[in-house]
């Protein structure tokens, strides 16, 4: 995929998002319950970094879960 296409993926899918979600927002963007959304960061489905005792997840690695083809496998 193209560095262009890859950029236009990004600021089209989720567009309404910050770069940075919290995971309540990621679970709204998902449209899946907090219990799924907090399962899926646990098993490290979505990549996400935990700060202090948040985790915080950045659209891309959202993107990569979905398999948009932004990040390799």
């Amino acid at each position: 995929m193209t560095k262009v296409k890859t950029m236009e993926l990004y600021k089209t899918i989720l567009k309404d998002y910050p770069d940075v979600l919290t995971a309540e927002e990621m679970c709204q963007a998902l449209g899946i319950n907090i219990r799924t959304g907090y399962k899926l960061l646990k098993d490290n489905k979505i990549e996400s970094l935990f700060i202090g005792n948040k985790y915080r997840i950045p659209k891309i690695h959202i993107l990569a879960y979905l398999k948009v083809g932004l990040l390799p496998a």
